[in-house]
């Protein structure tokens, strides 16, 4: 076999097809893909060592946007450079993108049948019972220290009671991190003082063999550049041809800016979205939100794909001069690519400094307090969701600087809360995966539709 221009001897062509089969695996969340990851490339094929492989995970924790997409970006890059890089980030999401594109549009053209509207009415509540196991794990793993159980408290209250923006919250938790780390250190997980040991089999390819880059600043201007044309280009095109009020410009520029705040993964940042697509640009409701993250639970990929879901409704409902369904589909391809772009952006400016990166203890203090603050964050979004699950009607509370939006308990659905408990003992006690548990659900929600009962 040719492997020429393979210097780690893995074929170009065998990787590219190895990153596909990964790429229809990645259920589950951030977890789940991983997992896929580490037995694909690690146990099995032993591209790459235990060491290596958790060495670049780290490194992608740090980074705004999807981790698990990231690391994948980043072995690919470790295994071929640039395109491998591109190919495996690609690959990792492409799945994923074609198959929410269908679920929107089947969601648009019959979301008021009494079948999907009941499906989606047993999708909805089983999310909550995800956010919540979401949520304890995020916890197990990053409170530690009453310091950072005080950071991640804050975050919640900041964001449920006072109604504090996420980028600014992420900025403060940054902060208070940085400055534990600099003047109460004792408060902060000691960093680890050396790598894990390799486990299994060693790997076919050694550590000198994988695709290195001296960190130069020739190469990081080149790859800004060229990144943020990549990015910014099509912005500024949909901009210029529909205008700058356009849903499209005004989605190109919000997700854009999205991207780039998204620390702690997908949870994190969709209580932020959640609040500006529905409270401030109105361009889908709040029950449907939770439908959307609920579909994109069930697709390979990313979990931050919903943005895509959002597009759709969005542009699908204010299509300017465009037919609404070609308006839906532009939409949703535009916000797919400037979420996307940034992580491609991030790992592959960031790789050649990733040990000096790792190395930086006021850089990791920051981080540690954002990553505590995600807690709250997910928190957050899981009573968002749980409000405008389980209660049809809300009561907007507005004093002084608090601000709530309390449920209205004289509109509780009925069949909401059960099939929520029937999730959480499948997902806690009977320890199922995310995906079987939401097939369970959409069934429980379509057999009371069916009967009769109601579930919108």
């Amino acid at each position: 076999m040719d492997r020429a221009g393979d210097p780690t001897g893995v074929p170009f062509r065998a990787a590219v097809r190895a990153w596909f089969g990964i790429s229809l695996q990645t259920f589950g969340g951030p977890a789940g893909q991983i997992a896929v990851m580490q037995r694909t490339l690690v146990d099995e094929k032993r591209w790459i060592g235990q060491r290596r492989f958790l060495h670049a995970m780290n490194y992608c924790m740090l980074l705004p946007g999807p981790e698990a997409q990231q690391l994948a970006t980043y072995v690919g890059w470790l295994l071929h450079g640039t395109r491998g890089g591109l190919v495996a980030g690609g690959l990792f999401v492409l799945p994923g993108v074609v198959a929410l594109l269908g679920l929107s549009a089947v969601y648009v053209a019959f979301g008021s049948t009494v079948a999907v509207t009941s499906l989606f009415a047993g999708l909805a509540p089983a999310v909550l019972a995800i956010v919540v196991q979401a949520v304890i794990r995020v916890a197990r793993r990053a409170l530690d220290r009453p310091a950072l159980v005080g950071i991640a408290v804050a975050g919640f209250l900041a964001l449920s009671l006072f109604g504090v923006p996420f980028p600014v919250v992420v900025a403060l938790a940054g902060l208070a991190g940085w400055a534990l780390g600099r003047w109460r250190p004792a408060a902060l997980p000691r960093p680890g003082t050396a790598e894990a040991a390799d486990a299994g089999p060693p790997p076919v390819i050694s550590d000198d063999a994988l695709h290195t880059e001296a960190p130069s600043t020739r190469r990081t201007l080149r790859l800004l550049l060229t990144g943020l044309l990549v990015w910014g280009v099509p912005v500024a095109a949909v901009a210029a041809l529909t205008g700058a009020g356009s849903v499209f410009t005004q989605q190109g520029l919000f997700f854009s800016g999205a991207a780039v705040v998204t620390f702690g993964g997908a949870y994190a940042v969709l209580a932020y979205v959640a609040q500006q697509a529905v409270q401030v640009y109105g361009w889908l409701a709040p029950g449907e939100m939770v439908r959307g993250l609920a579909l994109a639970e069930t697709t390979p990929g990313p979990l931050i794909m919903v943005v895509q879901f959002v597009a759709f409704l969005g542009a699908y409902r204010d299509p300017g001069s465009l037919d609404p369904w070609v308006a839906a589909v532009l939409a949703s391809l535009l916000v797919t690519w400037v979420t996307f772009v940034p992580s491609f952006l991030f790992v592959l400016l960031g790789a050649p400094y990733m040990e000096r990166l790792r190395g930086n203890r006021s850089l990791s203090a920051a981080l540690t307090g954002i990553t505590a603050a995600v807690v709250g964050v997910i928190a957050n979004l899981g009573v968002y969701f749980a409000v405008h699950t389980l209660f049809a009607g809300t009561v907007a509370v507005d004093w002084a600087t608090l601000h709530l939006d309390l449920p209205d308990l004289g509109t509780l659905r009925p069949v909401a809360p059960a099939i929520a408990v029937v999730a959480g003992v499948l997902l806690f006690r009977v320890r199922w995966s995310v995906l079987r548990t939401l097939g369970v659900c959409a069934v429980l929600g379509l057999a009371a539709g069916l009967a009769g009962l109601p579930v919108a």
